[in-house]
């Protein structure tokens, strides 16, 4: 008595001095959103498609710079020299001479026009940025849609590891009823020896499932970024709003899956995305095209040197001009960005119809599924209440003694697996109920960045 009032007291003061950390569904997203780092990494790199707008409005502005110069030269005669002016010569003494020179300059230029091409790059890098963002947001709901799963992973192997410790309980009563019998002789060796067995099983069944449950909550706190060492505590259930999902009666006719499909084309990211993608390809194809027309540039100059920098601004020189640059032969080149545009383009196309096709195959599917994993969840539920009739009938048959132990195992068994299987059965249809949000598009994670 008195070493389990002291483990009782111990582990009531490590529970309060280190509580568990409780992981809720909301939690975890959270954690998720702010973690990851590939989400992490494509919220940076908005910022370099947002500059590479700015530089794209640039190229219809002019450009401007300024220069200035200083130069300064001393010139050192050492010997006389003599000079012959109109028949007399005159003698030149040695001597030292020095200049400097100031100048300024201020030049600019604007591209008059380029065959289109600063336009096509200021649609290129608009499509492109909002592509950058819509991908953002897809890789969002794949983190939510994510979590979700490996938290009703967790879940349900806590409910799974439940129902395995019911059946150890169950097996031990069980075992210690039939040694009481066998010693009054009212149950055989035999039977004494198969409850032995089937305890042993139960056991193993037990370690089996705790390995499980540990192996999935390994698996979430490794995608959430978090120590997979450290004691967090999880639900034993479903809540409220996950049983909800699990009565709402869903009904979708198979008719209706064009409409679902129209609805994911409108409200998916990634589709979205990549219509954007091929718009910037197809403004790729603009910009390598513009190397067959000409290009016009203005420019404008202004410019002033003297001895002294006092006088600098006093000589000035203005100048404005038109610059024509007409290509004429560039070794095949420009026709080689060309096709390489329509070959990006191309395949940004072929991409972007297969996404609709995988839209399409993978609604389907999930329709497909949804509708069994409901009937499988009715008829589970209804296993369940069977199994657990049939065991006690056949419990009673056995007291009675019409009924063999190996009955009794096998109706105690039928009801464990009917048990796990109505678990898998809610968890299954719970997670396809969120693909279908996420196949559609309609997963909200908004709502976790709050």
């Amino acid at each position: 008595m008195y070493r389990t009032l002291t483990f009782t007291f111990i582990f009531l003061i490590s529970q309060l001095v280190f509580p568990q950390k409780v992981l809720t569904l909301n939690k975890a997203i959270q954690i998720a959103l702010q973690r990851n780092p590939d989400l992490q990494k494509s919220q940076n790199s908005i910022s370099s498609y947002e500059s590479d707008v700015m530089a794209s409005y640039g190229n219809f502005l002019p450009s401007l710079s300024a220069s200035g110069g200083f130069g300064w030269s001393r010139q050192k005669k050492t010997q006389e020299s003599s000079q012959t002016i109109q028949g007399s010569v005159f003698f030149v003494p040695p001597s030292v001479t020095e200049t400097r020179s100031y100048s300024a300059q201020v030049n600019s230029s604007i591209t008059l026009f380029d065959g289109l091409s600063n336009f096509a790059q200021l649609s290129r890098s608009k499509n492109n940025l909002e592509a950058a963002r819509l991908s953002l947001q897809r890789m969002k709901q794949d983190i939510v849609f994510q979590t979700i799963t490996l938290y009703y992973d967790v879940i349900s192997a806590r409910q799974l590891l439940k129902v395995k410790e019911d059946d150890v309980a169950w097996n031990k009563k069980n075992l210690e009823m039939i040694q009481e019998q066998n010693k009054l002789g009212a149950a055989t060796l035999a039977d004494l020896y198969t409850q032995q067995v089937q305890e042993g099983n139960a056991e193993l069944a037990l370690v089996q499932a705790k390995n499980s449950l540990e192996t999935s909550k390994g698996n979430l706190l490794y995608y959430l970024g978090l120590n997979v060492l450290k004691n967090y505590q999880f639900p034993d259930s479903l809540s409220e709003q996950e049983r909800s999902i699990i009565n709402k009666n869903i009904n979708i006719q198979f008719d209706s899956l064009s409409t679902l499909v129209s609805e994911a084309l409108n409200n998916r990211y990634d589709y979205l995305s990549a219509k954007y993608s091929l718009e910037g390809a197809n403004s790729g194809i603009t910009i390598a095209r513009s190397g067959h027309f000409p290009t016009l540039t203005g420019y404008g100059q202004f410019y002033s040197n003297a001895n002294k920098i006092n006088d600098v601004f006093r000589s000035r020189t203005y100048s404005l001009g038109l610059s024509l640059n007409i290509p004429i032969f560039s070794g095949f080149s420009v026709l080689n960005q060309v096709q390489a545009a329509e070959v990006t383009a191309e395949n940004d196309k072929v991409d972007m119809e297969n996404l609709k096709r995988q839209i399409e195959q993978n609604l389907q599917k999930n329709y497909l599924d949804l509708e069994a994993a409901k009937t499988s969840l009715s008829v589970s539920e209804k296993t369940v209440k069977a199994a657990k009739e049939n065991l006690s009938i056949q419990s009673e048959k056995y007291k009675l003694g019409s009924a063999r132990i190996l009955d009794v195992l096998q109706a105690r068994s039928n009801y464990t697996s009917a048990e796990s299987d109505y678990i898998n059965a809610q968890f299954s249809f719970t997670k396809l109920s969120e693909q279908l949000k996420y196949l559609v598009g309609t997963l909200n994670y908004q709502q976790y960045e709050k």
